[in-house]
C-alpha cells in the first residue's frame, strides 16, 4: 500500500507544470524593444533556450540576430524579419506583438526580468536531469558506476552552463593580488604555491600553484612516474596537504611498494623478491606507520571518464580541503565519446584538465606520453612539439616540462658511468615564469629524485634500467 502511495505521489510531482514566468518573458522582450541598450545587460544572463515559451524564444532569437549583426532594433523590423522566415503567424502575429509592447512601461528592470527567466530556466532543468536519473535508474541493466558518474556530470553541468557574466574591477583584482604577495612574504620561502621539495623547480616556478595544469611528459622509463610520487609525498609528509592520486597505469598496491621504498631508501627491486634484511623491514613498517597517516587518497582504477576523476575531485575538495591532484596519465584517460577522433578525445581531456583545476583552485600534476620522434633528434631532448597525439596539451597547459636522463641513450658502459645518476626537468613551456633546464640527482634503487646538490656520487652502483 505504501508502494501505492508513493508511486501516486511521484505521479503527482511529474505532472504539475513546468517552473516559468511567461509575464516575465514578455517584459524581457518589451523592455528590449523599449530601450535597445538593454540588450548588453540581459544577454549575460539569459540565452534563448531559457525561454519556456517558443513564441517569446523565437522573438528573442531574432532580436539576439539583430543584435549580433549591428541592426538597429525595432518593432517594423523584427517584424519583416518575422514574416521573411515565415515565423510571423506562428509568434501569434501582430497581436501578440502588441501585447509584448504593453507589458512594461520602463525597461528600468530588464535585468530583474531576465534573472527571473533564467531561474526558472534552471529549475526547469534540474526537473529534467532528476526525471531522466529516476528513468535510469530502473533500468535493469544500468551500471550504478556510470549511472552516480553521469547523473553528477548532468547536474554540475547545469551550474557550469550558467555564467555569472560579472566583470571584475581591476581595483578589486589588485587589492586580491597584494593580499596574496603578503601571504607570500610571510611564508619562508615565499613560494605562492606548494613546494615539491625539489627547491630549483620551486624557485623558478614558485612551486606549484593554483587553478594550474602542470603537464610532466616523457618516453617510457625516464621516471616521470617517480617524479610525481616524490612531489605527492612531500607535499603530504612535509605540507600536510591532501592529495588525490589518480593511478590508471599502476594498481596501488604497486604505487604503496613504490612508496615505501623510495622513502624509507631500500632496495625496491630486492623487496620485490624477498631478500631484503630485518633492519630494512623495520624502516619499511616505520615508514608505513608514517605514511598511513598522510592525507594521500589514490583511485587505482584501469578506468577513468574525465567525468569520474572530476567527481571524486570535488568530492575530496568537500570534504579533505584536497590541495593538489595527480594524474598517472592522460592518454589513459577514457574519453567521454569513443567515436570522437583521437585528437580530438585529447584536446577535450586537456581542457577539461584545465577547467578542473580552475573549478577547484588546484594544481593538477598530470603525466603524458612523448611520442618516438624524440628518440631521432640529435640530443634525445625533448621539445613541445614531442607530445605525443594532440598539440592542445600544449596550449591548455601553464607548466610544460619534461623528464630526461642521458644514461638512458648511452651506448657504451663508459659514456653510462660519466651521467650515472644524473637527471634533467626541462622546463619547456611556463605561463608566467621563465623557462630552462633544471640538473636533479636520481637513485635508481629507491626509484627517487634528489636535489642534484644531494646526489650521493660515491654510493652509485651499477644497475639496469627498469621500467618507470
Amino acid at each position: 500500500m505504501a508502494t501505492v502511495e508513493g508511486n501516486q505521489a511521484s505521479g503527482s510531482v511529474f505532472e504539475r507544470q513546468l517552473p516559468r514566468s511567461l509575464d516575465a518573458e514578455k517584459a524581457v522582450l518589451g523592455s528590449i524593444l523599449l530601450l535597445p541598450q538593454v540588450f548588453d545587460e540581459v544577454a549575460l544572463i539569459i540565452r534563448p533556450a531559457d525561454f519556456y515559451d517558443d513564441a517569446n524564444r523565437i522573438l528573442f532569437e531574432h532580436l539576439l540576430q539583430m543584435h549580433d549583426g549591428g541592426q538597429q532594433i525595432d518593432l517594423m523590423l523584427l517584424v519583416e524579419r518575422l514574416r521573411s522566415a515565415d515565423q510571423f503567424e506562428k509568434i501569434g502575429g501582430a497581436a501578440y506583438l502588441a501585447e509584448v509592447g504593453r507589458q512594461v512601461p520602463t525597461a528600468a528592470h530588464a535585468e530583474h526580468y531576465a534573472r527571473i527567466v533564467g531561474d526558472k530556466s534552471v529549475l526547469r532543468s534540474l526537473i529534467h536531469v532528476g526525471t531522466d536519473i529516476v528513468h535510469n535508474a530502473y533500468d535493469p541493466t544500468a551500471e550504478t558506476r556510470q549511472m552516480l558518474s553521469k547523473a553528477e556530470e548532468s547536474v554540475f553541468g547545469i551550474l557550469e552552463s550558467r555564467g555569472t557574466g560579472d566583470l571584475a574591477a581591476i581595483s578589486e583584482v589588485l587589492a586580491k593580488s597584494l593580499d596574496r604577495i603578503d601571504a607570500r612574504m610571510d611564508q619562508q620561502h615565499a613560494f605562492g604555491g606548494l613546494e615539491t621539495g625539489f627547491d630549483d623547480f620551486d624557485q623558478m616556478t614558485g612551486g606549484l600553484q593554483n587553478s594550474e595544469l602542470v603537464i610532466l611528459a616523457a618516453r617510457p622509463s625516464m621516471g616521470k612516474t617517480a617524479l610525481a610520487m616524490n612531489i605527492a609525498e612531500h607535499v603530504v609528509l612535509r605540507g600536510g596537504v591532501p592529495v588525490l592520486f589518480v593511478s590508471l597505469e599502476m594498481a596501488a598496491l604497486e604505487l604503496a611498494d613504490r612508496l615505501l621504498c623510495s622513502v624509507a631508501e631500500v632496495n625496491g627491486h630486492r623487496l620485490r623478491n624477498g631478500s631484503i634484511t630485518q633492519d630494512e623491514r623495520r624502516k619499511l613498517v616505520q615508514t608505513a606507520a608514517e605514511i598511513s597517516q598522510a592525507p594521500l587518497y589514490i583511485d587505482d582504477s584501469p578506468s577513468r571518464t574525465m567525468t569520474e576523476i572530476a567527481a571524486n575531485a570535488r568530492r575530496l575538495k568537500r570534504r579533505e580541503n584536497l590541495g593538489l591532484i595527480v594524474i598517472d596519465y592522460l592518454q589513459l584517460i577514457d574519453p567521454d565519446d569513443p567515436r570522437d577522433p583521437r585528437q580530438e578525445q585529447v584536446a577535450k581531456i586537456a581542457r577539461r584538465l584545465k577547467g578542473l583545476a580552475r573549478e577547484l583552485e588546484v594544481p593538477v600534476l598530470c603525466l603524458a606520453q612523448l611520442n618516438r620522434q624524440v628518440e631521432s633528434t640529435k640530443d634525445n631532448k625533448p621539445q613541445l612539439s614531442h607530445l605525443r597525439e594532440s598539440g592542445a596539451i600544449e596550449q591548455d597547459a601553464d607548466v610544460v616540462m619534461f623528464v630526461h636522463r642521458d644514461e638512458y641513450y648511452m651506448s657504451s658502459e663508459e659514456e653510462r658511468e660519466e651521467v650515472r645518476g644524473e637527471a634533467d626537468l626541462l622546463i619547456r613551456k611556463q605561463r608566467n615564469g621563465p623557462t630552462g633546464e633544471i640538473k636533479l640527482a636520481w637513485i635508481h634503487d629507491f626509484t627517487r629524485f634528489r636535489n642534484f646538490s644531494q646526489k650521493p656520487y660515491a654510493e652509485f652502483e651499477a644497475y639496469s634500467t627498469a621500467e618507470f
